[in-house]
């Protein structure tokens, strides 16, 4: 029975690291499709989204099933509880990413103007975030878990930035202001996915060390006797 309890658990890592890939090129597809005013890239997008979508519902009911076959005690329990929050995490970027590409299929069909807002800059230190916070659930190691922590003041200062600068060129080009607006809510949307790969994090802290991070706690570094070890 214990055998069989950790091949299920292995699967559904392997299977969450699956949905997360999925997730990632999600994000970068949305991106190309505003940098590139590409329509073919927005339909790609949501074509992953039914994917992400595919995914979750798999991993929620693998998860439950390892809950009912065997009674998880510590480290195994905080890993099964992590995974169910993860996956929800990421079907959420998914949605994110489809929004991105929404704004981006109307940008496309308005004149082009001159955005004072570096979105590939901030795409990638959002796509960094998310693929942090999945090798630090790839590899149990809560140190990586706290720096996509810190990186998250940095995006949102970006988002900031963002709103200042776009909502000064809408009071200046109200003909514009369409065009703006698109802009605006993929910042606010890449700030979300920011969010979500900090929720992550906090929960590869809680499965790997059991403390809780939320609400700008930090985790202490003395490991924890149940841990699982690191390769």
């Amino acid at each position: 029975m214990r055998s069989r309890f950790q091949k299920g658990l292995d699967e559904l890592k392997e299977r969450l690291l699956e949905m997360g890939g999925m997730a990632e090129a999600a994000i970068e597809l949305a991106v190309d499709s505003y940098r590139k005013r590409d329509g073919r890239l927005a339909q790609q997008v949501f074509e992953r989204e039914t994917m992400i979508n595919e995914s979750e519902r798999s991993i929620d009911e693998l998860a439950v099933d390892l809950l009912a076959m065997q009674q998880p005690m510590a480290t195994d329990l905080r890993f099964v509880l992590a995974v169910l929050k993860i996956n929800s995490d990421l079907e959420r970027v998914g949605d994110l990413a489809v929004n991105i590409a929404q704004r981006s299929l109307d940008l496309a069909q308005e004149e082009e103007v001159e955005v004072p807002v570096d979105i590939t800059r901030m795409s990638a230190a959002v796509s960094t975030m998310v693929r942090r916070a999945l090798e630090s659930f790839l590899s149990a190691k809560a140190e990586v878990a706290q720096a996509v922590l810190e990186m998250d003041s940095i995006v949102d200062r970006m988002k900031d930035e963002a709103f200042v600068n776009l909502v000064a060129q809408m009071r200046q080009n109200p003909e514009q202001v369409r065009q703006y607006l698109d802009v605006l809510l993929i910042t606010r949307s890449l700030e979300r996915i920011a969010d979500h790969a900090t929720n992550i994090a906090e929960d590869v802290i809680f499965w790997v060390s059991g403390a809780d991070v939320r609400h700008n706690a930090r985790f202490s570094q003395e490991p924890d006797s149940d841990a699982p070890r690191r390769e």
